[in-house]
């Protein structure tokens, strides 16, 4: 059973999601435990199964957390970019920061192997799907303004072949012991002209 929503409950539930979110992050499914999210939030351990009704509802609501925390720094990162046409290699360079960089802090790959094994989990978990399906949709809604800025055409669905394009490159390169960043660079550079185009209109029309 939950917790009725009070201040204090609302407080609590945010830190114990956090905490979840920190340890998916760093370890994996594996990581989120009642004991060790209890423990890193600096509640009891009874606090887990008061709040949340299972781990998996625990460990649904951070991969959801992560999801906005994300999507918020792409966001921040896209408004902060210039309005101006890009050539490939500079678009790439654009994308490819926004992409693999909107991870905060240090550890990228283990960051980025967290991130794809919450695409698996989806598969697994129907109720992790709807959350991924709209942290993809979000990501490529931003992603397509980034392209729009550069001076391309950013047909959404399109844009989201690139992110597909950019995801599938950056895990073989994990697979391979390669580096995500120059996989990722490679593939935009190849596919960029032809999944987003350029737009002869002025910028911003």
């Amino acid at each position: 059973m939950t917790a009725p929503v009070t201040p204090k409950g609302e407080r609590r539930q945010f830190a114990l999601v956090s905490a979840a979110a920190e340890l998916l992050a760093e370890g994996g499914f594996e990581a989120v435990r009642h004991r060790a999210v209890a423990r890193r939030a600096g509640l009891p351990l009874a606090s887990t199964t008061y709040y949340f009704s299972s781990l998996d509802d625990l460990i649904i609501q951070a991969v959801e957390h992560i999801g906005v925390m994300e999507v918020a720094r792409l966001r921040s990162r896209i408004h902060e970019l210039s309005r101006r046409r890009r050539g490939p290699e500079s678009i790439a360079e654009v994308l490819v920061d926004l992409l693999l960089e909107d991870v905060a802090g240090t550890g990228l790959d283990e960051q980025l192997i967290s991130r794809y094994e919450r695409h698996i989990a989806s598969a697994r978990l129907p109720a992790l799907r709807e959350t991924m399906r709209r942290n993809l949709r979000q990501r490529a809604e931003a992603v397509a303004e980034a392209v729009e800025r550069s001076g391309r055409s950013a047909r959404i669905e399109l844009v989201r072949t690139l992110i597909c394009a950019v995801d599938g490159s950056v895990v073989c390169a994990l697979v391979e012991g390669g580096d995500p960043r120059t996989a990722a660079l490679g593939t935009v550079v190849d596919v960029i002209d032809v999944l987003a185009p350029i737009d002869e209109r002025p910028i911003g029309i």
